[in-house]
């Protein structure tokens, strides 16, 4: 028993020195003392400024309590490194008067809030969410679908009038046309976790009559056909304020789809992975991207082994749905491919 007890305290003892070594903190080559942030910076460029770790941003950010939105980060602040009982953090000062001379705000300041700088770049982003999303099989039964347009017509452009049946869903000044182009099944259970679909047109509802909807096209990229479907776009869904940390531990996450067409992926690429709300993945969640190690035979026992996964790179949760999520590659430090690994970082 006794035997058993030091084992047992003993094992206790290692887990816990393996969550204090995962969660050290270290600090970038070259680190800066201070930083002046800049029109343009990322909340991502900043913490990667200062930490090997940008993802650890939330264990070393001390928010200023007298500055109004003490979160959010603006141009002309000055981000400086100090330390708190042996442990590194990080502050911000603002700058105050003419001179420039940077002092700790002594009250709260009021910034005009769309002027604090972004977590990752969104401009491109923005355009992603409007031309794609993920939907359940729920929600394209009820969607509005598109009848037809005037005189009968099957297909309509720029400026077409069409008329859709159903009841719209959310706001009907951020509606647009879908139409479903990819249906994701998880590669390990084969189970079905949505309909990606992408953007036809934009309309403009201009009015209501029993359960038909008129609509006018706008901004097409494709001819609207019959059985197109009418949803709010996912474009205002953005969430632009949000901070980088550690996506929790999952079993067989992976990605499962790359969105400009290549086999090899690299920075800022934007992919799919097979986890999404259902499983605890939030916007911000960044995860360690592994290469599957190769599977080859034993030259002596010719058993078939799988060789250990090697780190390539990490992504960061931009959108999450129901049960897949979007990503964005942040680093890439090998080539990355469709069925890598992710792991929390």
């Amino acid at each position: 028993m006794k035997k058993f007890l030091n084992r047992f305290v003993a094992l206790l003892l290692c887990s816990s020195v393996l969550q204090i070594q995962a969660e050290t903190i270290k600090l970038a080559d070259n680190a800066p003392n201070e930083y002046v942030v800049v029109k343009g910076d990322t909340l991502w460029d900043i913490s990667a400024r200062f930490l090997q770790s940008p993802w650890l941003w939330p264990k070393v950010w001390e928010a200023n309590a007298q500055i109004f939105n003490p979160h959010l980060i603006y141009p002309g602040d000055v981000i400086y490194l100090y330390w708190q009982n042996g442990e590194p953090r990080l502050g911000v000062k603002q700058p105050s008067g003419p001179t420039g001379t940077v002092v700790l705000t002594p009250e709260v300041k009021v910034i005009p809030r769309k002027e604090a700088i972004q977590t990752i770049p969104l401009r491109d982003l923005r355009a992603f969410l409007h031309d794609n999303q993920v939907v359940s099989q729920d929600l394209l039964d009820n969607a509005p679908y598109i009848l037809g347009g005037k005189n009968q017509r099957i297909l309509a452009a720029n400026g077409d009038r069409v008329y859709a049946r159903g009841t719209l869903v959310g706001d009907e000044k951020l509606q647009a046309i879908y139409r479903p182009s990819k249906t994701y099944k998880d590669p390990h259970t084969g189970e079905e976790l949505g309909f990606e679909l992408h953007r036809v047109a934009d309309v403009v509802v201009r009015g209501f009559e029993s359960e038909t909807i008129k609509l006018d096209v706008a901004n097409a990229v494709e001819e609207v056909r019959i059985k197109d479907q009418v949803i709010p776009s996912e474009e205002s869904a953005l969430n632009t304020r949000f901070t980088p940390k550690a996506g929790p531990e999952l079993e067989n996450v992976e990605i499962i789809a790359v969105h400009n067409g290549v086999a090899n992926i690299g920075q800022f690429d934007t992919l799919t992975v097979n986890a999404g709300l259902r499983e605890g993945v939030s916007v911000g969640d960044v995860f360690a991207i592994f290469n599957r190690g190769e599977k080859i035979r034993d030259p002596k026992t010719g058993e078939t082994l799988r060789l250990p996964s090697e780190r390539a790179g990490e992504l960061m949760v931009f959108k999450a749905f129901e049960k897949v999520s979007y990503a964005i590659v942040m680093r890439a430090h090998e080539v990355i491919k469709l069925g890598d690994e992710l792991h929390t970082p």
